[in-house]
């Protein structure tokens, strides 16, 4: 008797394919999002063999889109939101009107009604929520004016969109041609929409404010980091589902909100820990479900409509968006890092092509462009990354050799903070009078992976003996206090390309290693010493067997932490 479990099929089905291409993506030295994209494709209607469940995977996308959006907010205060509301607000709705002119014209030259042209145009004019967060956090500009620009621009949008798809149903009878919607009823619409909107911001400014800390704080005091996760997990679903029941606003909205207020506690690291593995799982499964709908015989049927989209989406949106934060006085790096931002579109536009294609307002073929230059323009954003950050390094370049060791970030922001490189091979830096700099190669010194508790007390006794430390450090807020204190810090993970590079292993004396995971550490040791052999490469653990495990890698010698631990103790005891 043959049994049917759609929904472990599709994850299996999706993850399995997805890792398969995303590792082929990674050896080709692609974005591995690519290869997800590419995953969607194969177990897609439109492609021959397994297929996944189509509606259960864009259920699946959605919990990727509340969690990644939960994770922006972690990062993100409503200090910072607003912040950038004078370019963010008037140039995500004049961005809006603008895409939605040329989706407009383009329907119109393809012979569609203008109801046609104006949902088509609207389709076009959104970002994808996922797909720009992942390239801000790939590329290190979260925490950035680009990236905080970016993000209160998404914000807008996110609003926007919601007004749109109230709309759309409410004025169908226009829209389609076959009836009309009187003033009354579309001004009631408006309003009601508005103080939903107002109504959830006002109740998560003033009550989850206070709420949510206070829960996770009773959650805390249990002590057991399972509860705490589950908490945290329950925090951004659930604000994410109250936000779009009780308010009528988008998920991704509420599960923002949520880690906002999260970011400004003292429990926000421990949180963003909690839920990062979650949230990568659904976000790959979210890149796979944009896949699974493209149709790729429309690359054949109408290929000059389809590059002319795709025109609208990557050239037209971008350049208007380029202009915009032009005229609102950010310098030209700024500018085209958001351009090139926005170069893509996502999730709302799936969801105005499905509600124009339920109320026959667009004609069919409108939903496999929109699908389709949907899933182009997403494959091509990194590379237009990629393009963006080797010119960026050009423009530095430049700018170093006519000032020699300060590099103009392009960034207008009177914070350290916000001044984080995005280069397209990492680099060492620290910040001259808030400027950053990039460090100078150097040789005979110690590198420092892991600037935790440990790492720190170790940086103050290496320059209390004035030895020259070069660190390598993941977590954003850390790296920034480092580099304030000018100490050359290379962000990233110590595995990525040309990280250890970064930091000039192949020339250093001592490598000394202060994070936890065991398996990340005999890599590190591994890489390191295929740089340079006769690194000295010190480390630390309270097991026996790890200590052997990291003997046997290399390592020259392995404190164990226990016996530091109770030699302090003593100390301690006898001093009393």
């Amino acid at each position: 008797m043959h049994h049917s479990f759609p929904l472990v099929e599709t994850i299996v089905g999706g993850l399995f394919f997805a890792f398969i291409l995303g590792y082929i993506a990674h050896k080709l030295r692609m974005p591995p999002l690519v290869g997800y994209l590419f995953a969607g494709i194969i177990v897609g209607p439109y492609t021959k063999g397994f297929t996944a469940d189509m509606h259960l995977s864009q259920q699946l996308a959605e919990l990727g889109v509340i969690l990644l959006m939960f994770g922006v907010g972690l990062h993100f205060s409503i200090r910072d939101l607003l912040a950038v509301k004078r370019v963010a607000i008037p140039g995500a709705l004049i961005q809006i009107a603008l895409a939605t002119l040329l989706g407009w014209l383009l329907a119109w030259l393809a012979g569609w009604s203008s109801g046609a042209g104006i949902v088509f145009g609207l389709a076009l004019s959104c970002a994808s929520t996922v797909v720009l967060i992942a390239a801000l956090q790939r590329w290190h500009l979260g925490d950035s004016t680009q990236g905080r620009i970016a993000t209160g621009w998404l914000i807008v949008e996110d609003i926007a969109m919601v007004f749109v798809l109230v709309m759309i149903p409410a004025l169908a009878p226009v829209l389609s041609g076959q009836g009309s919607v009187s003033s009354a009823d579309l001004f009631y619409l408006l309003g009601k929409t508005s103080v939903q909107i107002i109504a959830f911001v006002v109740v998560m400014l003033f009550l989850g404010r206070r709420l949510i800390p206070w829960s996770l704080q009773r959650v805390v005091g249990t002590g057991s980091p399972e509860l705490f996760r589950l908490a945290v997990i329950a925090v951004a679903l659930g604000c994410a589902i109250l936000a779009n029941y009780l308010f009528g606003v988008s998920f991704a909205l509420g599960a923002f909100f949520a880690g906002a207020i999260i970011s400004e506690t003292s429990m926000n690291h421990t949180a963003e820990d909690a839920s990062s593995g979650l949230r990568e799982f659904f976000t790959v499964l979210f890149f796979v479900s944009v896949g699974m709908l493209f149709d790729p015989s429309i690359i054949i049927r109408e290929p000059l409509l389809l590059i002319a989209t795709l025109l609208v989406v990557v050239i037209g949106k971008s350049a208007g968006a380029f202009l915009i934060v032009r005229v609102f006085g950010y310098p030209p790096q700024t500018a085209l890092t958001i351009a090139v931002a926005l170069a893509q579109i996502g999730e709302f536009s799936f969801m105005i092509a499905s509600l124009g294609s339920v109320y026959k307002i667009l004609p069919p073929l409108a939903s496999d462009l929109i699908l389709g230059s949907a899933l182009i323009s997403i494959i091509c954003n990194p590379f237009l990354f990629v393009w963006l950050n080797r010119y960026l390094e050009k423009q530095n370049q430049q700018a170093t050799s006519a000032a020699p060791g300060v590099i103009d970030s392009g960034m207008m922001s009177d914070k350290p903070h916000a001044k984080v490189a995005a280069p397209i091979k990492p680099v060492s830096i620290y910040f001259v009078d808030e400027d950053m700099a990039v460090a100078p190669a150097v040789s005979n010194h110690t590198v420092l992976v892991g600037a935790g508790p440990v790492g720190q007390e170790i940086i103050r006794h290496l320059q209390a003996q004035n030895e020259t430390v070069y660190v390598q450090e993941n977590r954003l807020d850390v790296v920034t206090e480092l580099r304030a204190r000018q100490i050359p810090v290379a962000y990233g993970h110590a595995l990525s390309d040309g990280m250890l590079d970064a930091v000039f292993v192949s020339e250093a004396r001592n490598l000394i290693i202060t994070i936890q995971n065991k398996t990340e550490i005999v890599s590190i040791i591994k890489a390191a010493l295929a740089l340079n052999p006769q690194l000295q490469i010190v480390t630390f653990s309270r097991y026996e067997q790890d200590k052997q495990l990291f003997i046997q890698a290399g390592a020259t010698k392995v404190v164990d932490s226990q016996i530091v631990l109770a030699q302090e103790i003593m100390q301690a005891f006898e001093q009393a």
